[in-house]
């Protein structure tokens, strides 16, 4: 098995997701959103070096096609459970609860449906059918963004006081668009699949 210098940049990413859970809960507060915000956001940074780097230097391999979604799914999926966790533990926004959780939720199972489409299309013989789209990114763009305000939120109770109340509608406002997205890009997914696997069975017969 071939590692190359951008796997090593995913295999960062899978190291930082058990920090930011520790961050998240280890220190105060104010710190430990802060902390697991900036992890995220270093994560997010090294999804996108070991992109670039695959494609400059060539560096392209199968465990890193692998390793790569992977580890992106399982950060967000981390993120947005540590998430659900504050809202539902520190009810103040009640509707903002509601509507963040809602929102995980249905991002949690797009990704199931999506991993799970990929890989019959894998077993199909046309995994390129279902690559990354120009839709996927921009997805994955909102969606980091979101995630990360929505951890960096400072405490909720004085930020009252402070003024930054429109973090917390920005961060819900690009959760749902994310949603939007995740729920197009998964249509979209889904009516390529069917078109694909409708192939494969016509050609059989």
């Amino acid at each position: 098995m071939r590692i190359t210098i951008p796997t090593y940049f995913t295999l960062f990413r899978l190291v930082l997701i058990p920090l930011i859970v520790v961050a998240y809960f280890a220190l105060p507060a104010r710190p430990a959103h802060f902390y697991a915000a900036l992890i995220f956001l270093i994560a997010c940074v090294t999804d996108w070096i070991d992109g670039f780097l695959a494609r400059r230097l060539n560096a392209v391999s199968n465990f890193g096609r692998f390793l790569d979604p992977v580890a992106d799914k399982l950060i967000v999926c981390v993120a947005l459970l540590l998430i659900v966790y504050e809202y539902t533990h520190n009810r103040f926004y009640q509707y903002n609860d509601i509507l963040v959780t809602i929102a995980a939720i249905i991002v949690l199972c797009r990704e199931i449906i999506v991993s799970s489409l990929r890989e019959w299309m894998a077993s199909l013989g046309k995994s390129s059918k279902v690559a990354v789209s120009y839709l996927g990114k921009v997805k994955t763009t909102a969606q980091m963004i979101a995630i990360g305000l929505l951890l960096w939120r400072p405490n909720r109770y004085s930020d009252i006081y402070m003024g930054k109340n429109w973090i917390e509608y920005v961060s819900v406002g690009l959760v749902w668009l994310a949603v939007v997205l995740t729920l197009w890009s998964m249509i979209d997914y889904l009516i390529i699949g069917i078109k694909s696997a409708n192939e494969v069975e016509n050609n059989q017969n």
